[in-house]
């Protein structure tokens, strides 16, 4: 696990990865954007019966 955490840190220290990063959070700072994510995470939350996002049960 470690490999994927080292390899996602040197991603982020990356040009390319910085490029992405921005990308990412002007596209969180979006109003469309944050529209569309409130609207599928509460259909999400309709179709596992809204159980606020508890693990389901073992």
């Amino acid at each position: 696990m470690a490999g994927i955490a080292s390899k996602l840190a040197q991603l982020a220290r990356s040009p390319q990865g910085r490029k992405l990063m921005s990308e990412a959070q002007r596209l969180a700072k979006d109003p469309k954007t944050r529209a569309k994510i409130d609207d599928a995470r509460t259909k999400l939350m309709q179709r596992r019966g809204g159980g606020g996002g508890r693990p389901p049960a073992v």
